[in-house]
């Protein structure tokens, strides 16, 4: 199967919303990721910012992978890190090298950017997410934690 990387860049709003569709797809989150999608502004607001690494792979025009990653400047030493933050392929197009090349692909843009390492989470029991990554990087065990912000009016 053929296919092409693409970082999402100004104008590229609808596979913004194909990349958002696919997400909540490969996920079984289609409320979280569709219930209240941005505004044309906010996408294009984000696509100008350079931290910001959105990634589609692409197959006959349609997104059959992608990722979103955020590059994360470090305080204590003058480097930075970049975190995958989600990583999907479609269903259809899974074990086929697409995952894997949008990480690699990641990797020349991180390490063009100077980073000095890619992380990512995988939850207990994705068998398949922690193949993929244990086959590409060293595993650490961390506990993660989501702290509520409580929202002013």
């Amino acid at each position: 199967m053929a296919f092409t990387i693409h970082r999402l860049a100004s104008g590229d709003v609808a596979l913004c919303r194909a990349l958002n569709a696919l997400f909540g797809a490969a996920f079984d989150d289609a409320e979280h990721y569709g219930a209240k999608p941005p505004a044309d502004a906010y996408f294009e607001a984000l696509l100008r910012k350079e931290h910001v690494i959105p990634l589609v792979a692409l197959s006959d025009g349609e997104a059959i992978g992608g990722l979103v990653a955020y590059e994360l400047e470090k305080f204590e030493q003058q480097r930075s890190e970049i975190y995958i933050y989600d990583l999907a392929v479609a269903e259809a197009h899974r074990r086929q090298g697409v995952a894997t090349a949008l990480i690699r692909y990641l990797g020349d843009i991180a390490s063009s950017r100077g980073a000095w390492v890619i992380y990512v989470q995988a939850d207990y029991g994705d068998e398949p997410a922690i193949a993929l990554y244990t086959k590409l990087g060293r595993r650490e065990d961390v506990m993660h934690f989501d702290i509520d912000v409580e929202t002013k009016p």
